[in-house]
């Protein structure tokens, strides 16, 4: 598959959010404060993207549910809670007094959020039609290294901020 595929299958559309929110971010803090505040344009990013994707928590439940392995029981209110979840950490990442402890959160969130896709890669999922016909192993080659870098970016911006 090419970038043009995988854009057009959703899977690098919250990147695209992401780095468009960052460059929007960095110019209106600009704009406001007279000065860049990266760390700052990079949680309002996180944020933006974070409430996107939790979006899909609630318009894609039953095709995320089969994300989730047999064994764990309630796959469909895990699903709301995990979005919600996301929501209450997208917000946690703008308080300034919740901004470490949302982003330490966040990193764990998204190991675990990378066990579902290992699972519903192998498994085939299309988690928006709610089929079995998805990208399979091959969709985990770009998964993996998004997954790391949201994860490096919740670090750099709310733990070690540069």
């Amino acid at each position: 598959m090419s970038f043009v595929n995988e854009l057009k299958n959703n899977n690098m559309k919250p990147l695209v959010v992401l780095l468009t929110s960052f460059v929007i971010a960095v110019f209106a803090i600009k704009i406001v404060k007279k000065e860049y505040d990266l760390n700052l344009s990079a949680r309002i990013a996180m944020s933006i993207m974070l409430c996107f994707t939790a979006i899909g928590h609630f318009a894609f439940t039953k095709g995320m549910s089969m994300m989730i392995p047999q064994f764990i029981p309630y796959k469909t209110n895990l699903v709301y809670i995990t979005g919600l979840f996301e929501i209450l950490l997208a917000i946690g990442l703008l308080i300034p007094k919740f901004k470490v402890i949302s982003g330490w959160a966040l990193i764990i969130f998204l190991l675990f959020m990378l066990s579902a896709n290992i699972y519903g890669s192998i498994n085939n999922v299309n988690y928006q039609k709610g089929t079995f016909d998805g990208n399979g192993l091959y969709y985990l080659w770009f998964r993996i290294p998004l997954q790391l870098m949201f994860i490096a970016w919740i670090y750099l911006s709310t733990i070690r901020v540069l």
